[in-house]
């Protein structure tokens, strides 16, 4: 049922892809998908746990949907998307939000917000014929016991066979790659000794603490 650890891939991010988490960074909602990358060494495994990185006093969670890439493709259709993935994860993008603040002012790329290393603790994956529908997955947050964030891939702005479609114009899809597919409302910050839990429907995906 579940995939083995991935080596050698690359992470695409898609930014502002919820509404209502576009409005709550007092963000403009974007007309196309809106994409970064992370390295592989933000990756982490198996409920490792993750270590406040030391250039940021504000680093915040945000949970996401991630596919997982099964094919090689370049300038795939929406069409024939679907066929490019069949496994579904959740994972959290880490970003030091201080640090991206300031580089929004000044015009900078994000790489130092967001592609830090531990940045992008991923689960472990399900076969998407085990989910529902992709645009109407469930998938939640609770740190330390609460609940921070719930959504549902059908608010997206940008549907997974939209982002794969897009993403695939400009850098070439391997199998392997991860797309974290953007996150909904109720980011916030990140203590040492918080205690990470993420489900997708009612099943947990993720249990881990940082540290």
């Amino acid at each position: 049922m579940y995939s083995s650890q991935i080596n050698d891939m690359k992470v695409i991010c898609i930014g502002r892809n919820y509404i209502e988490h576009a409005k709550e960074l007092n963000n403009p909602v974007p007309k196309t998908p809106m994409f970064f990358m992370k390295p592989d060494t933000s990756i982490v495994f198996n409920n490792n746990p993750v270590y406040y990185p030391e250039h940021t006093k504000n680093m915040h969670y945000e949970v996401e949907i991630v596919l997982k890439i099964n094919k090689k493709g370049k300038f795939i259709s929406e069409k024939f998307a679907s066929n490019y993935y069949d496994e579904i994860g959740i994972g959290i993008d880490f970003t030091a939000r201080d640090i991206q603040d300031q580089c929004k002012k000044k015009g900078h790329p994000w790489e130092i917000a967001k592609a830090f290393d531990q940045s992008a603790p991923v689960s472990k994956f399900i076969k998407k014929t085990d989910l529902p529908p992709p645009n109407n997955i469930s998938f939640s947050l609770s740190i330390n016991g609460k609940r921070k964030q719930v959504g549902n891939t059908q608010d997206m702005i940008f549907s997974f066979n939209e982002i794969i479609a897009y993403t695939s114009k400009i850098v070439t899809l391997k199998p392997g790659d991860l797309i974290f597919t953007g996150t909904p409302e109720g980011v916030g910050p990140v203590s040492i000794d918080d205690h990470f839990e993420a489900y997708i429907g009612n099943e947990m995906m993720m249990d881990f603490y940082v540290k």
